[in-house]
């Protein structure tokens, strides 16, 4: 019981360190979450690196983008995209981030595998 203590705190203080040094997202039961506990999802038909997602209009509704600040700079492997209508977008290890909206509360993961083209974001 002990180690499983410990490595719940270890878990939860890289998240708080990682939130604080200015990450959109940090671990939470295995996969990336905003600090709201959403569940962070990749596209797979963005092209990583490509600094563009192909999510807008209604696909953006469904899969709200992971909003970043026009401030928000590139940090180890979080970068900023800018989207089609000029807002930006944080990415991580190059493929645009977004959120499914039909996860109804923190930690839901209902759009992993969706049309086997989302999948959810391991640390």
């Amino acid at each position: 019981m002990f180690k499983t203590s410990l490595a719940a705190l270890a878990a939860a203080l890289f998240a708080c360190a990682a939130l604080a040094a200015g990450a959109p997202a940090a671990p939470m039961n295995g996969v990336l979450a905003t600090p709201s506990g959403a569940t962070v999802y990749t596209f797979d038909k963005d092209a990583a690196g490509s600094s563009k997602s192909v999510c807008n209009g209604p696909c953006a509704q469904l899969w709200p983008p992971v909003a970043a600040q026009a401030s928000d700079m590139a940090m180890g492997d979080w970068s900023v995209v800018t989207r089609d209508d000029g807002s930006k977008q944080w990415a991580y290890k190059g493929w645009p981030l977004y959120t499914y909206s039909k996860d109804a509360k923190a930690g839901d993961m209902s759009g992993d595998k969706f049309k086997d083209v989302w999948h959810v974001v391991k640390p």
